[in-house]
């Protein structure tokens, strides 16, 4: 696990790295550089959040791939040791998981006594995607103030979800806003690259695993994966 490092304004841009990940292919070697990007914007520039890390798999076990703090990675470590928690079920599930209350996590004891040690009191974990359209890492929110969280959380939990909100929740502070543009903007580029999939797989008769080969194949280097499957649905179109 890497510490990002603090001194210095942070390089990147907060949306257009979350929504360049979720073009990549899976094994890119530009994922790693991203995912430590992420956590050091995301802690830098997302007023409500303390500390951020980033899980991965590794190995057939829970890795903390970077983190801005010892206690992220601490409240990180506890469940991985208990095999569960919020970040390991954002990371199974592919769906965005919310504590508003650390001390109401009663599911999950070790990750509550940690977190509530280094002064974590809420916390969010956001399912990130490559190319695939499976969780390739989960990104860690810890805050020490849950009332500060939750507005945030409203808004990325609506990000998730397919019908519409009537009832938008409260504005964000800027950092915030540009996490919520990012998650929006990967959920599209993943629904565009799966739609993609699906007219080859019906086209070709492929299957899904197949499918993404040869998307992955007929893309260049450096080239999103976004821009072949925008391709291919024009293709269908015309």
């Amino acid at each position: 696990m890497e510490l990002s490092p603090s001194p210095g304004p942070p390089s990147g841009d907060l949306t257009s790295d979350m929504v360049a990940l979720a073009g990549l292919p899976d094994n890119s070697p530009s994922v790693p550089g991203l995912l430590t990007r992420l956590v050091r914007l995301t802690a830098v520039l997302v007023d409500p959040v303390d500390y951020v890390s980033v899980t991965v798999v590794r190995n057939g076990g829970y890795l903390t791939r970077d983190a801005s703090d010892p206690a992220a990675e601490a409240t990180d470590l506890a469940q991985y040791a208990q095999d569960d928690g919020p970040c390991l079920t954002a990371l199974r599930s592919g769906e965005p998981v919310a504590v508003p209350d650390v001390a109401d996590a009663v599911v999950w004891p070790g990750f509550r006594d940690v977190a509530w040690q280094v002064g974590v009191r809420a916390s969010l974990s956001i399912p990130l995607f490559a190319g695939s359209g499976g969780t390739v890492a989960a990104l860690n929110l810890y805050a020490r103030d849950a009332t500060a969280m939750r507005t945030l959380t409203e808004h990325v939990e609506a990000c998730f979800r397919r019908t519409g909100d009537p009832s938008p929740p409260p504005p964000l502070d800027v950092g915030s806003q540009r996490l919520v543009l990012g998650v929006r903007g990967a959920l599209r580029s993943r629904d565009l690259i799966q739609r993609a999939l699906g007219v080859l797989m019906g086209g070709h008769n492929l299957s899904a695993v197949e499918a993404y080969r040869h998307l992955v194949e007929e893309t260049p280097v450096g080239t999103p994966l976004t821009a072949t499957a925008a391709g291919i649905l024009r293709q269908l179109q015309s």
